[in-house]
């Protein structure tokens, strides 16, 4: 089976097209999907626009950047923490 690679922009506007009143078993078979991907995307993105979801991505973009940060300043402390305590 071919596993495709849907854009956001792409599944917004098929969730857009579900919303319209066009069954679930058509657009999958339009767009060559499964009911279980169309169903996922749904809980996932529905009610957004592209431009709240490029938001959205950019957010946690930047929540995992921050928390990579957190984690190598906890491994830093603890580092000189344990120097520290074998200097006394």
């Amino acid at each position: 089976m071919v596993r495709r690679k849907y854009t956001e922009e792409q599944i917004i506007a098929v969730l857009k097209e579900g919303t319209a009143g066009v069954p679930v078993r058509e657009l999958c078979r339009k767009y060559g999907m499964s009911d279980g991907a169309y169903y996922n995307w749904k809980a996932k993105y529905a009610g957004m626009t592209v431009s709240e979801l490029k938001r959205l991505k950019g957010l946690e973009d930047e929540n995992r950047r921050l928390k990579q940060i957190v984690g190598e300043q906890a491994l830093d402390i603890r580092a000189l923490k344990e120097l520290l305590s074998k200097n006394f």
